[in-house]
């Protein structure tokens, strides 16, 4: 038996976090690594909302359409239920988008560099990516004029855009968006608002979704602090939303996934407070960077770029003192490493060992 053709060469996208593998064959305690690498909260989950798991029926199978925590996000964002869809991590909801939507032969816009697994979820129904990528003498800022040629004259099936960017941090003004609205009228816009809650003065993206072409995708996994659990949402009209339920498999959000993330939408202040911390860190940081002599991209996001030079290199010197950062060398940035703050301690060990090891 043989598979798709175009399944042979597909690639397995590049992810930050810990990989065991690599690890366990570098003798290093994953229990032990300061992770940088990482873009989600770090002073998630609250304190004491570990201990809720003791009550969660994991007996149960849990409930395919997530109907509490959907009602809760309904009730919070101030719309219908039918316009929601819950995931476990907006990585199964972008596949979800792609097979659901996607051709064999489809052209679909991406704007690079980007989150790897647009590309991956586009090849592996055989879609064409087409990419724009903004460039360093840009600082990184996205060609919008670039963008909207394509969408006129390549008419792609759909564009991903990830909004503020993954890894450079860059974030598009409403204005912008609705600029690449107007010229893909009969392109899917999916817009990837996972990182919109560390931007300081994000706009509301929540009424596009009126529109019969946009798909917003949102992480609780990022805002909460739950990678190992995994869990986001698409928001879209309905008609959208009931297609992509169609292809949702069965009980895709563990129990505990569901009633961790209910419990998290009570957190606001906590959640306003962790923001605060960070976005402490990420100046420490960034001041601490360029007073060492590193060049740091301008970033919207908490996360942010220095160029290092060899980053591959970079990344194996601070493994060795229990440190990780993002090789972004997946992103075709060989040069840089993305980093995500941390505790303000932490991050002031991460400065002193680039100071001794790398610098």
């Amino acid at each position: 038996m043989e598979p798709k053709k175009y399944l042979l060469n597909l690639q397995k996208c590049a992810h930050g976090g810990i990989n065991f593998a690599e690890f366990k064959e570098l003798g290093i305690d994953p229990d032990n690594i300061l992770d940088f690498s990482v873009s989600t909260n770090p002073f998630m989950p609250p304190p004491g909302l570990k201990e809720t798991l003791w009550d969660i029926p994991v007996e149960r199978y849990p409930d395919s359409r997530c109907l509490k925590l959907t009602g809760l996000l309904a009730d919070r964002l101030k719309i219908a239920t039918e316009n929601i869809i819950v995931g476990s991590g907006t990585t199964e909801l972008i596949r979800l988008i792609a097979l659901a939507y996607f051709r064999k032969g489809d052209n679909v816009g991406i704007l690079g560099p980007t989150y790897g697994e647009y590309e991956t979820a586009c090849r592996m129904h055989g879609a064409r990516v087409i990419s724009c990528r903004a460039l360093e003498k840009n600082h990184f800022d996205p060609d919008i004029k670039a963008i909207i040629g394509i969408l006129q004259k390549r008419r792609p099936r759909a564009v991903f855009i990830c909004n503020p960017n993954n890894p450079t941090g860059k974030y598009l003004t409403r204005r912008e968006i609705e600029s690449i609205l107007e010229a893909g009228e009969d392109t899917l816009l999916v817009l990837d608002d996972a990182y919109a809650t560390f931007v300081q003065k994000a706009w509301n993206s929540l009424d596009l979704i009126k529109k019969q072409n946009v798909i917003i995708l949102r992480s609780m996994t990022k805002d909460y602090g739950l990678p190992g659990l995994r869990l986001g949402y698409a928001l879209a009209n309905p008609d959208i939303i009931a297609i992509l339920r169609a292809v949702l498999p069965p009980w895709s959000v563990n129990i505990v996934a569901q009633e961790f993330g209910a419990a998290c939408l009570k957190q606001d202040k906590y959640l306003f407070e962790t923001l605060q911390k960070i976005r402490a860190s990420k100046e420490y940081l960034i001041k601490a960077f360029g007073q060492l002599g590193f060049s740091v991209v301008p970033s919207d996001a908490h996360y942010f770029l220095v160029k290092v030079g060899d980053a591959a290199a970079c990344r194996r010197t601070l493994l060795k003192r229990d440190i990780q950062v993002r090789d972004c060398t997946s992103f075709g940035l060989p040069e840089f490493i993305r980093i995500s703050p941390r505790s303000l301690p932490d991050c002031e060990k991460l400065i002193m060992t680039i100071k001794k090891e790398v610098k």
